[in-house]
């Protein structure tokens, strides 16, 4: 019975929340193990399904890197990174279009429409969703000390959203899917970071949320400890002191973009965690780090 009575004490805590979100927009990021483990692909595609039933609005955008990675291993093509980011040549391009676009987004569509939910793929290029320029990357040179471009091919950075897609499939009740591939003004296709994507989607859409999956935790502090809540104001000092840093810097510095496009609140959570985005969004401490305006 005390379990059932607990259930129950779930379900009235998530009830504020469930009021306050209801009718708003969520930007959800997808990657990591989440991607991977059928457990976890299976709980996502639940917490995607249940935040439109009751009647949020989730987008969900991802990313696929590993699988890249996998097919571009099969087909004998070399891969490299320069500073995070994959040097993308038109070949390496035409398999990342065709993992993202199609393999990948169309698995997403899949398994949340197998749950009972109804999920469209797109990719940037569709219906003008989003316009990319070419990234420019410089590093500073050995030998003569000063800063050199580098060319890292038809890796590209958001230019322009253009939601108009996106709201008339949620009016009607769809869950867009979103791959994070762009479209330059001269028909170059891009290759896009997904958090970059969603991001710059939620600012476009003034979403409530914009929510980041990743493989670990949150933000820690120095002594290794979750930080639940940051202050926008504080990310710059945090970086400097050290406290954010590697992998973790463009993930705020993200979340901190979208604060300032008009995101309500954001939010980098552990997507190992069974229904992690529910927890975050439905539970009065949530599970992440919360960056906003507090």
């Amino acid at each position: 019975m005390q379990d059932i009575i607990n259930k129950a004490k779930v379900l009235t805590e998530a009830l504020p929340y469930i009021k306050r979100f209801y009718n708003k927009t969520i930007v959800i990021k997808y990657g990591g193990n989440a991607m991977v483990e059928e457990r976890l692909k299976e709980s996502f595609a639940q917490d995607i399904i249940l935040m439109k039933y009751i009647g949020l609005n989730p987008v969900v955008v991802h990313g696929g890197g590993p699988q890249i990675g996998q097919v571009l291993k099969a087909m004998n093509i070399q891969s490299y990174f320069v500073q995070g980011m994959r040097v993308t040549d038109r070949a390496t391009m035409d398999v990342v279009e065709m993992v993202l676009g199609g393999k990948v987004n169309k698995e997403i569509v899949a398994n949340i429409n197998r749950h009972g939910g109804r999920a469209v793929g797109l990719t940037g290029k569709d219906g003008g969703l989003l316009t990319a320029r070419k990234m420019e990357m410089t590093a500073v040179n050995p030998d003569t000390l000063t800063p050199e471009i580098i060319d890292i091919g038809l890796v590209g950075e958001v230019e322009t959203v253009n939601p108009a897609i996106i709201e008339a499939l949620e009016k009607n009740n769809f869950i867009p899917v979103i791959a994070p591939i762009g479209a330059g003004l001269n028909g170059e296709t891009y290759n896009i970071n997904a958090d970059l994507v969603a991001g710059k989607v939620a600012g476009a859409l003034r979403a409530e949320k914009l929510i980041l999956l990743t493989d670990v935790e949150g933000v820690k502090d120095k002594q290794g400890r979750l930080i639940s809540t940051i202050d926008v104001r504080r990310v710059a000092d945090l970086i400097n002191d050290g406290t954010i840093t590697g992998g973790m810097i463009p993930k705020v510095n993200c979340c901190l973009d979208a604060v300032e496009e008009g995101v309500a609140k954001t939010h980098i959570i552990d997507g190992r965690m069974e229904h992690a985005c529910l927890l975050e969004i439905f539970t009065d401490k949530g599970i992440g780090t919360a960056i906003a305006r507090f």
